[in-house]
């Protein structure tokens, strides 16, 4: 059945996942509404790549919500704590990493089911990834179907008889096969960003754990990274 016109909210932050997953909403006929998340994130620099991907594919509906992480703090993405470097893949398979912002993907998928509720839809695109997830739990399969229940249970529109699906399609995916498959999509990964810790000039640093998996992606995908690294990495 054709999905022509149909809304779906996709949260897109201007890295790599979410930028793959609006090209696939689009791709599944769904008229993207685009909600980023500005939260005090210390790589801001992705609120302006989120900008350029949006109107490169065509949105005409993009918002900004504003939400002060920093007062809740724990994560060295919205608080002064140094962000890991250099750490082998063997040990990003293992733990949490202090880069984990509390509850951010619940808070993210939150506030995109309060617009899907307004604008008159019951599709929710996010870009989570279980495969290449570096530790992070609100990553999983299992957290996205149990939000797909409460959903069902919190909103009006569920108790009035709407369905809500969260469609995270790049889950079961390695990074290569989500770069390919942008690929495929003619995704300009050129305009994403990725790093944690970035220069005042929004290069990427090339040593976090962001980094190293969207470098490795690019090498195991066979496609050449056009990620903009500060000098000497």
């Amino acid at each position: 059945m054709s999905v022509s016109n149909k809304k779906a909210v996709v949260l897109l932050s201007g890295g790599l996942d979410s930028t793959t997953c609006l090209s696939m909403a689009k791709a599944d006929g769904f008229e993207p509404v685009c909600l980023a998340v500005a939260y005090g994130q210390r790589h801001a620099v992705e609120l302006e790549r989120a900008r350029w991907v949006a109107r490169s594919l065509g949105v005409t509906d993009f918002r900004v919500v504003t939400v002060d992480l920093p007062q809740v703090g724990g994560s060295a993405l919205t608080a002064d704590i140094d962000v890991p470097k250099d750490r082998p893949e063997s040990e990003m398979s293992h733990g949490i990493p202090i880069t984990y912002v509390p509850a951010r993907n619940a808070l993210f998928l939150s506030l995109a089911l309060g617009l899907a509720e307004v604008v008159g839809s019951s599709d929710i695109y996010i870009g989570v990834n279980a495969v290449d997830y570096s530790g992070y739990p609100d990553c999983r399969p299992e957290f996205i179907r149990a939000f797909e229940q409460m959903a069902t249970l919190a909103t009006k529109a569920g108790v009035e008889g709407t369905q809500f699906k969260v469609h995270a399609p790049l889950s079961g995916m390695t990074k290569a096969e989500i770069i390919r498959a942008g690929v495929k999509l003619g995704v300009d990964y050129s305009m994403t960003h990725s790093c944690y810790d970035p220069d005042k000039e929004g290069r990427a640093c090339g040593r976090c754990d962001s980094c190293t998996l969207r470098r490795r992606g690019f090498e195991q995908a066979g496609v050449m990274d056009p990620t903009l690294y500060t000098a000497g990495v």
